[in-house]
């Protein structure tokens, strides 16, 4: 049967981090392969963010669509859920507002995507002085051999190699939650994200959890869709504690569905801009 490319929906993830933002918006338009749309997951940034994605939106030659909500904590979980309810795509391509893509990362994506199946993807890290770099507007040649380059495995752009790749086949395993992608029909199966989850950590792995728990197929990717993070400070993990006591509740129930999820902004519009 001959493939047919899904609809991409691109949600990028951002909070308080516009410079960061404006460079990742900048690869977007680099795709050899454009999405549908893209939307910007917004965990209540100022109006600098919003600023950026305004000027943005005459740039794109797709809908660029801002969804945000009160900044009243890490609420990663519920802004995601927002988004993937505003998405009108069928594939869901999701990374964080600190990936670099490289111009082949949506084609990649939309070749691989296979019903049934939902994608852990990998990322090289950038170190502090690129990424200082960057951010300071030059332009910055990234190959697998640029100095300040971490993970240069996952550099490596090869796409022939991704058939070959192996990987953990559950969710307990490398998820991050950064580089992930999902059939939105999946997602909404199991109700997406667990707004119960607030803080940084586990909301991702416990989302992959239940996807494998309702029979959704792990599939790892690398060597196409690559992707490049940059530096930047850890995140407090003072909610790791009591997340990681939900994530094992999913493992060791074997949960299928979250109670607090996406399904509460099916039918509303609420937020998005």
């Amino acid at each position: 049967m001959r493939h047919v490319a899904p609809r991409v929906s691109l949600i990028i993830a951002t909070y308080n981090w516009p410079q960061a933002l404006a460079l990742v918006l900048a690869r977007v338009r680099t795709q050899w392969t454009m999405p549908f749309e893209v939307l910007i997951a917004d965990d209540g940034s100022r109006d600098d963010t919003r600023a950026v994605i305004d000027r943005e939106r005459s740039r794109l030659p797709v809908p660029l669509v801002h969804v945000w909500h009160e900044d009243t904590g890490f609420r990663l979980a519920a802004i995601r859920n927002k988004a993937i309810a505003a998405a009108r795509g069928d594939y869901i391509l999701q990374i964080d507002g600190d990936i670099l893509l490289h111009p082949g990362f949506v084609q990649a994506h939309a070749a691989f995507a296979r019903p049934g199946s939902w994608v852990q993807g990998s990322r090289a890290l950038l170190e502090r002085p690129i990424t200082e770099r960057l951010l300071a507007g030059e332009t910055v040649a990234i190959t697998p051999l640029t100095p300040h380059v971490t993970y240069r495995q996952n550099a490596f752009y090869a796409p022939w190699l991704s058939r070959f790749v192996g990987g953990p086949t559950d969710g307990t395993q490398r998820i991050r939650g950064a580089h992930m992608a999902f059939w939105r029909t999946d997602l909404l199966r199991v109700n997406g994200y667990d707004e119960a989850m607030e803080g940084w950590g586990r909301e991702d792995s416990e989302l992959a959890t239940r996807l494998v728990n309702a029979g959704v197929l792990r599939r790892n990717l690398k060597f196409s869709a690559v992707c490049f993070h940059l530096w930047h400070r850890q995140a407090s993990n003072e909610a790791v504690e009591r997340n990681h006591e939900l994530f094992l509740r999913t493992v060791r129930e074997r949960r299928t569905r979250c109670e607090r999820g996406v399904d509460q902004y099916l039918s509303s519009a609420e937020g998005v801009a």
